[in-house]
């Protein structure tokens, strides 16, 4: 089970363009002394609540220009905000452990009937805690939803898989074997093979390999069914753990047992294999897959390309790239990381990142961290800059990853006054900065000994 939370997208030029006036409208709004008015040429029939979505994910770094935009949108546009963007802005809220104001929004949520709290809601309540290492909090609030009437198998689950996804799988595998022999907690029972699953991907997710392991003879011993997902877990630990061949002899396994694989199968597979073997044999696997009818996906693609880039075959993953909406896969911003991640012409990647937004693909804040440390790592500050351009045009708020990045090549460059700026008004967004001495804000030996 995932723990990643998605939204809904529009057509991407469109909300492009919707974004950029409702992000000018709210800057100017905020911007203003005069009382407010209504603003007549934003309303509910002009942006739809998608828009107002997506809106919300580029302030994803500053949750108080986040609420302040929602407060926006419905006193000044008559927007009547739903349970999908109430809880788009308690994610963010929640990742700058705003749970407080994240629980009135909650409680006011229940005041209307076409945004009451779901199980995606405390989901993202769930995951937000974990992340911040406040477990007792996380099992507090599941034990909370009887009044929301959502105490159920799918809350369970979804506790489960936060504690797993985020480096607490030791509590979660208390919850569920530790007092609870028949995996029933406060009432909820759920499914055995499911629950084993989250477990083990939860031992994986810390680099318990030997824990791995055992855990796996431990589903065969206590007669725990197996299913294709937890195959496709252990081979991906086999391949991340350095032992892709393991990995490959395990499908070998699973086709000798006349197993079907999925999609999800096949990529661990195909990425397994290319590792082990070489990229001919994953190209292999991936016409196997074709010719046993089940379709590759974009991860598919994706795979094979990473793999092509890897080893220098740069031709052969641009050709492949290009059919790909032909084979009825669309390109996606991981798509392009393939090629960022191996290109070394400066000229190149700006010509290709044109490209991925010109596709109507938006890029993730990672795209640019990864892009400006690479110039960064080549002495180019232009680039940087362009970058960081094209970050405000598309309305991104940057985050403490992409500060630091351009703090860091100003610094190389012996621009500590513009490199101070941006510390300071990263510190006044509340994000993490990293000490450096270079700005005067490295702690001495003293200073520590002496707190």
């Amino acid at each position: 089970m995932s723990s990643s939370i998605s939204y809904p997208r529009l057509n991407p030029i469109t909300l492009l363009s919707r974004i950029q006036i409702l992000l000018s409208s709210s800057t100017s709004h905020s911007l203003s002394t005069k009382p407010k008015k209504p603003v007549s040429h934003l309303d509910s029939k002009t942006f739809d609540l998608n828009t107002v979505t997506e809106t919300l994910s580029c302030y994803s770094s500053d949750w108080k220009r986040a609420l302040e935009f929602f407060n926006w949108v419905e006193t000044d546009c008559n927007i009547t905000h739903t349970t999908e963007t109430y809880n788009r802005l308690i994610d963010i809220l929640g990742k700058f452990f705003e749970f407080d104001v994240s629980w009135g929004l909650i409680h006011k949520m229940r005041t209307n009937p076409i945004s009451i709290p779901n199980h995606t809601t405390f989901r993202i309540m769930f995951k937000r805690y974990v992340s911040a290492h406040l477990v007792n909090e996380a099992v507090s609030t599941f034990d909370r939803l009887e009044e929301f009437n959502l105490k159920d198998e799918t809350s369970y689950c979804n506790l489960i898989d936060s504690l797993c996804e985020y480096k607490h799988v030791i509590e979660a595998h208390d919850l569920c074997f530790g007092s609870n022999k028949d995996l029933a907690f406060n009432g909820c029972r759920v499914n055995d093979t499911k629950i084993h699953n989250m477990i083990l991907r939860g031992w994986f997710k810390i680099g318990w390999w030997g824990k791995c392991r055992e855990f796996w003879e431990d589903m065969d011993k206590n007669g725990v069914h197996k299913d294709l997902h937890s195959y496709s877990i252990y081979m991906d630990i086999l391949c991340k753990s350095g032992k892709p061949w393991k990995a490959v002899k395990l499908y070998k396994e699973m086709k000798g047992k006349g197993m079907k694989l999925d999609a999800v199968a096949y990529n661990t597979v195909i990425r397994a294999i290319g590792l082990s073997e070489g990229v001919d044999f994953a190209i292999r696997v991936y016409k196997e897959m074709r010719e046993l009818g089940c379709e590759p996906n974009i991860v598919t693609c994706n795979i094979v390309i990473k793999h092509l880039c890897d080893n220098g075959r740069m031709r052969e993953a641009y050709a492949m790239f290009n059919q790909l909406s032909k084979r009825g896969c669309v390109p996606d911003v991981l798509t392009y990381h393939c090629f960022f991640s191996c290109l070394e012409n400066p000229k190149e990647i700006l010509k290709l990142f044109d490209r991925m937004i010109e596709s109507g693909v938006r890029p993730r804040m990672d795209t640019f961290v990864m892009l400006m440390r690479k110039f960064g790592r080549w002495g180019f500050l232009r680039p940087v800059f362009t970058l960081w351009k094209k970050m405000e045009e598309l309305g991104c708020s940057p985050d403490e990853f992409a500060y630091g990045a351009l703090i860091d090549v100003l610094i190389q460059k012996g621009m500590f006054g513009m490199a101070r700026m941006y510390d300071e008004e990263m510190l006044a967004k509340g994000l993490s900065a990293k000490p450096r001495e270079e700005l005067g804000t490295k702690l001495v030996q003293g200073e520590c000994d002496g707190g």
